[in-house]
């Protein structure tokens, strides 16, 4: 990992911790709320990382856009529920996080997910001190991959965006990095193959959290 980063934002779902089972049963709540087939756990495993509208969308096709509002309300009903309690952290990320924080580099999280239940999370795991500013999905105007939430984060931080380092494990998550002008490191701990990011600017593939070098 080039020595110059100063600063490490990370995504959330599938870079830091795994949500996939609650998300499972949020978005088939949602769309079963609406009336519509439930979605494969596959599928649905595969737009992590998108907003809500974008979810229904990818599920259940364009026609049903102008549901996005319902589909939410339907989601954030279950989600209030589950989505804490079934969230869990994934091997090697809070030893990543707590080795960047004593060595003194910046941290920050930027993700779709609330930031409210990002918080939750962290408070369980006792890691509400390792990240110095998190930007979730109420906090945006545009989701990603508009740069929007990372560029808030880095200017929250008075970091320089040549020395921060996005890890995430999305394509949309790569997109973000190139559009805030950052780098962008790929952790393989979601659904998305390496192969995937080809022609992507990719500075790093992680197996996971733990091979995080700095």
């Amino acid at each position: 990992m080039a020595p110059n980063y100063q600063t490490y934002i990370f995504d959330f779902d599938y870079t830091l911790a795994d949500s996939s089972r609650a998300v499972v049963e949020c978005a088939n709540n949602g769309l079963r709320g609406l009336g519509l087939p439930e979605a494969s756990p596959d599928a649905i495993r595969r737009t992590i990382g998108l907003s809500l509208p974008e979810t229904l969308v990818r599920l259940a096709g364009e026609q049903q856009r102008p549901l996005a509002d319902e589909f939410r309300r339907f989601w954030r009903q279950r989600s209030d529920q589950i989505m804490v309690d079934w969230t869990v952290l994934l091997p090697g990320a809070p030893e990543a996080v707590r080795e960047l924080r004593e060595k003194g580099f910046q941290t920050g999280i930027v993700s779709t997910k609330y930031r409210s239940r990002i918080e939750e999370v962290l408070r369980r795991e006792k890691l509400s001190d390792a990240f110095e500013v998190i930007v979730g999905g109420e906090d945006v105007a545009a989701h990603k991959p508009d740069p929007e939430g990372l560029l808030r984060a880095i200017d929250e931080l008075g970091a320089a965006p040549e020395e921060t380092l996005y890890v995430g494990d999305s394509i949309t998550d790569a997109r973000t990095a190139e559009r805030a002008n950052v780098s962008f490191a790929a952790v393989l701990t979601g659904v998305t193959r390496r192969e995937e990011f080809e022609g992507l600017a990719v500075s790093r593939f992680l197996a996971n959290l733990g091979e995080l070098s700095f």
